[in-house]
């Protein structure tokens, strides 16, 4: 019955650990890529769409990103969700299309892009923690209705415990290794 309650755990931190190491891929430290503006929500008509369901993306240059909207009109509001977006990224727009220059990375851009990162990873340990509190609910839960003992309580939210360590420490390893590459000259 604990046993359960563990895996589901298990499942969802590391689905957390996949999902923030998809988001480090996001941050790029050296050529423009698309993959930067993939998290970018734009005010569409009244609903959040998505910048890649509103706009053509292209990095035609290693250093530039060109954003051709599908509707025209909706130019301004793309331009609005980039500039609102934490990349530090600053669009030009000829009424057509959108050219986003990615800056080349001096110190202080460097500096912005770990702490950045180091934000990601500690709303990441966030959601472990969160993980860890819904499963050891469940336990007491299940504990308070008489489904198992209280050792059988003590031994899975330990159990627990230690899957939250493992997952934070590999949160960890994978912010260090995106802060060294970010911070290489």
């Amino acid at each position: 019955m604990t046993d359960e309650v563990v895996e589901i755990a298990r499942s969802e931190m590391d689905q957390a650990v996949t999902a923030f190491r998809h988001e480090l891929s996001r941050v790029r430290t050296g050529r423009a890529s698309t993959a930067l503006l993939e998290g970018i929500q734009v005010n569409y008509y009244g609903a959040k769409a998505p910048l890649r369901q509103v706009a053509g993306l292209a990095a035609p240059e290693p250093r530039l990103l060109v954003i051709t909207p599908y509707d025209k009109s909706a130019i301004h509001e793309i331009e609005k969700a980039i500039q609102a977006s934490d990349l530090g990224l600053n669009p030009m727009n000829d009424g057509k299309l959108i050219r986003v220059p990615i800056p080349e990375l001096n110190e202080e851009r460097r500096r912005e892009l770990v702490k950045h990162v180091r934000k990601m990873a500690e709303d990441f340990r966030i959601s472990m923690r969160n993980h860890r509190r819904d499963a050891n609910e469940m336990l007491k839960q299940m504990h308070k209705d008489k489904q198992i003992t209280e050792d059988e309580l003590r031994a899975a939210e330990a159990k627990i415990q230690h899957l939250t360590t493992e997952h934070i420490e590999a949160l960890d390893k994978a912010l260090g290794a995106k802060e060294a590459e970010i911070m290489e000259v």
